[in-house]
């Protein structure tokens, strides 16, 4: 019977063993999995970030171009640039009023796929 009690503890201890080196291996594989979560959600702000800045120069110097075409067909400068001011406000009103739509709801899902592949795939 006393054979017993000590394999019993003996198998205690072990599993116990085992049971500490499992919890560090899932420390280590959590770790893992929120680096490369947010490597890719940095890599995306960064590339969205360079792609914003670009398109706001091409935007820039296309909105000259657009002023400078207009300027004989509406009689003026200051009223060709009027113009491209008041559709870029437009523009603004309208990212504003869809911002749901067009920016809030895309990143949740972004986000939302990112981290929860994974439960999906297992």
């Amino acid at each position: 019977m006393m054979f017993a009690d000590d394999r019993s503890i003996e198998n205690l201890q072990q599993l116990f063993v085992e049971f500490k080196k499992y919890l560090k291996l899932q420390k280590e594989y959590t770790k893992l999995e929120i680096t490369e979560k947010l490597s890719i959600l940095l890599s995306a702000l960064v590339l969205l970030s360079v792609v914003i800045i670009l398109g706001m120069v091409a935007l820039f110097y296309l909105s000259f171009a657009l002023a400078y075409i207009l300027d004989p067909l509406v009689g003026g400068l200051m009223v060709s640039f009027s113009i491209i001011a008041a559709f870029h406000l437009l523009l603004v009103l309208l990212v504003i009023t869809f911002r749901k739509k067009l920016i809030i709801n895309p990143m949740v899902n972004f986000i939302a796929g990112l981290f929860f592949e994974n439960d999906n795939e297992k």
